[in-house]
């Protein structure tokens, strides 16, 4: 399995099982003396819009979280820290008998989830958490966490990809990342989207991404001359030769990497690109690929970065940049434009012991905040040319069957239907059972490959940036009808006409 950041490499050190909210403890805690720690409950974590104005999202960071599960227990540090917590009369907050039965705590949910690298779309449950309500509780927090950032730099990543058109895109953003975490998952993340490779070598170590580099300006800076810098940087590094051409003048500094391109070749090396960071990089680049393949040094790649996102990349690709390579950093790993992903994990079930299950959901004055009720999954129905058609989402414990309608989440006069003998796919597959991992994790590349796979297979009208399609996502009629009843039920117009 994949190693989750600061779990098993050291990163942090310790338990994680703090990494919460402090109202899951005290809910915790609360549970037990109301009597109610034996419920059973079951949540499910979605999204509720598409990042970044697009038609989809990539799931992304089970295998982090998984990992998360598998080491989940509260250590003496941690329960020592939480004897001191004090409430508002300066008595304890928790008492020994709370304090004690989060010691004792072993894991025993049921989780359900979307594999990463899969397509998924709002109001879809790319998590089921099903178990004891005060461990459900406890992992909310930390499941949102995981979840929503991976998926929502994965779906950054996966746009900048789409944008390049093949071309390579590398990870450069490490140095411009929310912290630590946040630059060693990002990297992750956006290997997972479709990166080929990044800059960051911790995220190689840990996670077996290819890392690229070159120098930076202060290298050139640091030599009487631009030719000197270039001269010692082949001389050290023969196998490593990209060379940044910009920190005095774009042409000449041209110039000089042909020169050193010419003496690699004659000694057997060669240059492996040269790379491009300021300026009008979609003109530099025509001119600079000019001036490679007149000195025979066609086989020399031009690397451009500098503040690119999956936009200034598709416009670059419109003016016709001679561009083979593109490293994206700060607009990458910081998901610029939209800086939260905004998935919820919410109650959709409960039962007590020995009792029927009892449907939950939460009603808004917003229909599309008011949640689902049900053990929820989650069922793709693919065309005879293995396209994507739609999906429906319906509970689990009423297997569909025949013909089947879905109705739309915000607009109920919206529906699609799927033939009988329509190929179809369940999502949710089985990850954690009775608090044990039970997924067999793919590796990252085999992640990687299903993402591309998948931005293949839906094809241009659900990855186009402007207006994409609205892939149709709906509830199975049966749910969509129990939805509808329980929120009439809530606002007490059951009856009316």
């Amino acid at each position: 399995m994949t190693s989750a950041v600061g779990v098993h490499d050291g990163l942090y050190g310790g338990s994680l099982a703090l990494l919460t909210d402090l109202y899951q403890v005290t809910m915790a805690a609360a549970y037990a003396r109301a009597g109610r720690e034996d419920t059973e409950a079951v949540f499910h974590l979605y999204f509720r819009e598409n990042p970044f104005g697009g038609g989809y999202a990539v799931a992304c960071g089970l295998a982090t979280a998984l990992e998360y599960l598998a080491s989940f227990s509260f250590d003496d540090a941690d329960l020592a820290y939480l004897a001191t917590l004090k409430g508002d009369d300066d008595e304890p907050l928790l008492s020994p008998d709370s304090l004690g039965r989060l010691a004792a705590l072993e894991l025993s949910v049921d989780v359900d989830a979307v594999p990463e690298g899969t397509i998924v779309f709002p109001n879809e449950p790319l998590l089921r958490i099903r178990g004891p309500i005060v461990q459900c509780q406890l992992l909310e927090t930390p499941l949102l966490n995981i979840i929503n950032f991976q998926t929502l730099i994965a779906t950054k990543a996966a746009r900048v990809v789409t944008a390049a058109c093949g071309d390579p895109v590398v990870e450069f953003g490490l140095r411009r990342a929310q912290g630590v975490d946040g630059g060693v998952a990002a990297s992750r993340a956006a290997y997972a989207g479709g990166c080929a490779a990044t800059s960051n070598v911790l995220a190689g170590r840990l996670f077996g991404i290819p890392v690229r580099g070159t120098h930076a300006h202060s290298w050139v800076m640091a030599f009487p001359t631009e030719l000197e810098a270039f001269e010692a940087y082949a001389d050290a590094m023969p196998n490593n030769v990209i060379l940044l051409v910009d920190t005095y003048d774009t042409i000449e500094g041209m110039r000089n990497a042909i020169t050193v391109g010419l003496r690699l070749r004659s000694s057997g090396r060669r240059l492996a690109g040269i790379r491009l960071d300021s300026g009008d990089l979609a003109a530099l680049s025509i001119v600079a690929r000019a001036m490679l393949d007149d000195a025979g040094l066609t086989d020399v790649d031009i690397v451009a970065s500098n503040e690119l996102d999956e936009h200034i990349v598709a416009s670059l690709k419109e003016q016709g940049a001679r561009i083979d390579v593109w490293g994206v950093g700060t607009k990458l790993v910081t998901a610029h434009g939209q800086p939260a992903l905004g998935g919820v994990y919410k109650l959709s079930a409960i039962r007590r012991p020995g009792q029927k299950w009892q449907w939950r959901l939460k009603v808004s004055e917003s229909s599309a905040k008011s949640t689902d009720p049900g053990i929820r999954q989650i069922r793709r129905f693919f065309g005879p040319d293995g396209v994507p058609n739609g999906d429906m989402i319906y509970d689990a414990r009423s297997q569909p069957s025949g013909a089947c309608t879905i109705v739309d989440h915000d607009d109920p006069t919206l529906r699609s239907s799927f033939a009988q003998d329509a190929h179809f796919e369940d999502l949710l597959v089985p990850a954690v059972r009775a608090g044990k991992v039970v997924y067999a994790d793919p590796t990252l590349p085999e992640v990687r490959e299903r993402t591309m796979t998948q931005l293949e297979a839906f094809g241009t009208r659900v990855t186009r940036f402007l207006n994409p399609h609205r892939y149709p996502v709906g509830l199975e009629r049966g749910l969509h009808e129990l939805r509808t009843e329980l929120i009439l039920a809530a606002r007490g117009q059951e009856g009316r006409p």
